[in-house]
């Protein structure tokens, strides 16, 4: 970011002085971890495109121990320190102490930096107990489990999470055990757990919050424009903004909240934008996905985070386009 487009701020540092995942200098702009969204193609486009400060993995489900391994062969070649010079957080998502202790180590050996929980999925029921966002459901399993997690990782450890499983006050009662236990950094998304989706995200929570805890705080939620996200920066006292579905839709908002793309684009701007976002990303699609079909329904999952009224009509065709040819089609009508 630009001096003018955000209030900049010193990039915090671990106390046994190892770097945390984004380079010094400002608020970060992180790429959040999204399912179904933010697979390895996507991440790479984006790198390509506006370089993130730092890219999550789509969480990987961890393994009960004694299933084989606790991770799997997949998720595992997916880890790296980082993707194209910009450093990856490998994020987990499972129950029990075991389990999450192996899943770090073997994170750790095929060659993960950086480890992330995630404490905030709404969604987050495995078959054999909770995980994600449900976890805070159950305070005392974090307290028996985050402090041995955070010792098993040689690397950085954060924590993504809601502000509560129903009451957004419970981030509270939380910060003594992550600050107690050595927990790098936070991703708050201050809705609670049971609100899922629904509502606003409260970043009053956020900035108090901030105020409360020693930790460098990551802002998630509702940030879907230059202007919102420097707001937040500027009221919450942040150390960096993480952008979801805002991102996924206008991958250019990292550039906006840097001052170097409009920070309202023209409607020309924008159908450019779509062609060449969506008309790059096809091809990746087609390659890393088993057939046009699948490509095709992943690529719509894109399209259904945007809600551009300018473009209304065209993504209306893109989201009805029965075949790769429709959709490649409806984008050079674009251009």
């Amino acid at each position: 970011m630009t001096p003018d487009a955000a209030v900049l701020m010193p990039n915090p540092a671990r106390p046994d002085g190892a770097p945390l995942p984004w380079p010094a200098g400002g608020p970060p702009l992180m790429l959040a971890p999204m399912q179904g969204l933010t697979n390895r193609a996507l991440r790479a486009l984006f790198i390509d495109w506006v370089r993130p400060d730092t890219v999550f993995t789509e969480f990987m489900r961890v393994n009960p121990v004694g299933a084989g391994r606790s991770l799997s062969a997949t998720d595992l070649r997916e880890i790296a320190p980082a993707e194209r010079g910009t450093p990856l957080v490998v994020q987990l998502i499972g129950h029990g102490r075991e389990t999450l202790v192996a899943a770090a180590r073997a994170a750790e050996a095929a060659g993960a930096r950086h480890l992330n929980l995630n404490l905030g999925c709404p969604f987050g029921r495995m078959t054999s107990g909770p995980a994600g966002g449900r976890l805070l459901r159950h305070p005392e399993t974090l307290a028996e489990l985050i402090p041995p997690l955070r010792d098993a990782i040689a690397g950085t450890f954060s924590v993504k999470l809601r502000a509560g499983y129903d009451d957004p006050q419970q981030i509270f009662s939380l910060l003594p055990l992550f600050e107690a236990a050595g927990v790098d950094f936070l991703v708050l998304h201050p809705r609670t757990v049971v609100q899922e989706y629904a509502g606003t995200a409260d970043h009053a929570v956020t900035a108090a919050v901030v105020r409360q805890t020693r930790l460098p705080v990551i802002a998630n939620g509702d940030i879907r424009d230059a202007a919102g996200g420097r707001r937040l920066l500027a009221e919450s006292g942040a150390a960096g903004l993480m952008l979801g579905r805002g991102a996924i839709a206008d991958p250019l908002l990292f550039e906006r909240l840097r001052g170097r793309a409009a920070a309202v684009p023209e409607p020309a701007e924008r159908r450019a934008t779509l062609r060449r976002y969506l008309g790059e990303l096809l091809p990746r699609y087609r390659e890393l996905f088993c057939g046009d079909a699948q490509a095709l329904s992943k690529i719509k999952g894109v399209v259904a985070t945007m809600d551009d009224p300018a473009l209304a009509k065209p993504l209306k065709r893109l989201r009805r386009a029965a075949t790769v040819t429709a959709f490649a089609a409806v984008l050079d009508e674009l251009g």
